[in-house]
Formats: structure tokens, C-alpha cells, sequence
């Protein structure tokens, strides 16, 4: 997440409502993203108020479906900086809302062989806290080489094709 000057940690909503609070940037690298859902957060009073600051981590984080329910573990949310006695955990398990038809979807998809939850972001969308998670496989060490190498490959031709209009653009001007 790029912060500019002064925004303290906070960043600003974008076309679609959201504002990012954490992003799982490796997962995109790591895991061949399937479906992805976007689910609710049951959290405290402290959690919601760190999360206001931009303060979280998705780096280890990974979901689970249990008896019914989908539950968010290893996400990382400071403890509240002003916050007393009642503050919460760290890392604590935190429950995710979705309908049962998603959750059913969820159940079926990861029961394939090699699929898992992984959380890709984390943003605030309409005041509620929400995260969006992916039914995905993990990519093999050639896989990786590969992806990189196509992006980087587009890249180049997008920059090859910039060049290019530009001295036409220019051409035409003159």
C-alpha cells in the first residue's frame, strides 16, 4: 500500500467505495486463483479501530471451513494503540460471514484435491470490514518462472507500444 504525504497510515477510498487496509501481494504469486468471494469480518470494538488506522497482515494468513463455517486464522491486527484491558489478541481466529450457498460453493471446491482458502485482501467497503478470499492452488516453482516471465514480456511490449505512439504523436504534431 503506497501512503503519500501525510496521510498517516490511511488511504483513501477508491472508485468502487473501498478503502485498502492490507493486501496479500505474494498470494497472487504463490496460488492459481480460482474463485474468489468476498465475506464479512465478525470483529471487536479494538480490532475495527486498528483496522481505521491501516494497521494489518494477510502474509500468513489462510481460511478454513469447519462444521458449516468459514474462519479467517493468522491474520494479523495489532492490538489498539489506546486501548485498555479489553483490547484484543493478535492473532486470533476470526469468523467470516457468507451465505450458505457460498459456503457450500467453498466446501466443494477446496474438497478437490490441493485447494485451499487463502485471503487476498482486506478493505472497509460501505463502513463494514471485509475480506476477499480465494479458492486457490499453489503454484510449483516453474509455474512462478513462467507467470513472471509473460508479465514481464507484456510489460515490454506495452512499453515498446508507448514508445511508439509517442513519436507518432509527435510526428503529427510537427
Amino acid at each position: 500500500m503506497k501512503q503519500g504525504k501525510g496521510s498517516a497510515g490511511k488511504s483513501a477510498p477508491d472508485k468502487s467505495g473501498r478503502k485498502l487496509i492490507a493486501q496479500n501481494k505474494k498470494a497472487r504469486h504463490d496460488y492459481l486463483i480460482h474463485n474468489t468471494f468476498e465475506a464479512g469480518l465478525v470483529l471487536t470494538g479494538t480490532e475495527v479501530k486498528s483496522l481505521r488506522e491501516g494497521r494489518a497482515s494477510l502474509v500468513d494468513a489462510f481460511a478454513t471451513v469447519d462444521d458449516g463455517e468459514v474462519w479467517l486464522r493468522s491474520a494479523h491486527i495489532p492490538e489498539y494503540s489506546h486501548g485498555t484491558w479489553t483490547n484484543h489478541t493478535a492473532r486470533r481466529t476470526r469468523k467470516l460471514l457468507l451465505n450458505r450457498r457460498e459456503i457450500s460453493r467453498i466446501e466443494r471446491d477446496t474438497a478437490a484435491g490441493g485447494r485451499t482458502l487463502v485471503p487476498l485482501t482486506m478493505y472497509f467497503a460501505d463502513g463494514y470490514a471485509k475480506v476477499e478470499i480465494a479458492v486457490a492452488t499453489g503454484k510449483r516453482e516453474y509455474d512462478k518462472r513462467q507467470s513472471l516471465a509473460e508479465r514481464e514480456s507484456r510489460r515490454e511490449a506495452e512499453r515498446a507500444l508507448a514508445q511508439r505512439n509517442k513519436f507518432t504523436q509527435r510526428d503529427k504534431g510537427a
